[in-house]
């Protein structure tokens, strides 16, 4: 799975007037993997059923490789904070290709990694990955405890398997 899109800028022909596109060249440009909305759409019902299956009211969000929401549910009865705290804890894990209750035992060596802006360092984020690199995270929020979250997103990251 690859994007694709026009890249370049575009220069003014001083003698017609008109616009000619410059392209990059193939060597300026990188390919990169994206989980497709379809595929992250399963990945957060999934997550969510599993949390409906144990009686638990969450929240799941799916971010890309890049830290951008994909999608976002609220389940019956989730908390006022649970979406954004899904959000984060989905784009801590995608950023450190990491569980984010993993990462979250890292604060006693580096108490400033909670001071980065848009993380959570809670149990509750999974990476996605594709051939061993990160291309999303999935996140949980709003079970009683971190290790349940984490339960739940790991069952959304299992459906992308499927």
């Amino acid at each position: 799975m690859a994007a694709a899109g026009t890249f370049g800028v575009v220069t003014a022909n001083a003698a017609t007037g008109t616009a000619a596109p410059t392209t990059a060249a193939s060597g300026n440009l990188t390919t990169t993997t994206h989980l497709t909305v379809a595929a992250a759409t399963r990945a957060a019902q999934a997550a969510l059923d599993a949390a409906v299956k144990e009686h638990q009211k969450v929240s799941v969000a799916v971010v890309d490789r890049d830290g951008n929401t994909l999608v976002t549910l609220r389940g019956d009865g989730a908390g006022p904070q649970s979406p954004e705290s899904a959000v984060r804890k989905a784009y801590t894990a995608v950023s450190w290709n990491a569980p984010t209750s993993e990462l979250a035992k890292r604060l006693a060596q580096a108490p400033n990694l909670k001071d980065i802006p848009g993380t959570l360092f809670l149990a509750g984020g999974a990476p996605v990955q594709a051939k061993g690199a990160p291309v999303a995270g999935v996140g949980v929020a709003g079970a009683p405890s971190g290790d349940l979250d984490e339960k739940f997103a790991q069952a959304g990251v299992a459906a992308l398997g499927k």
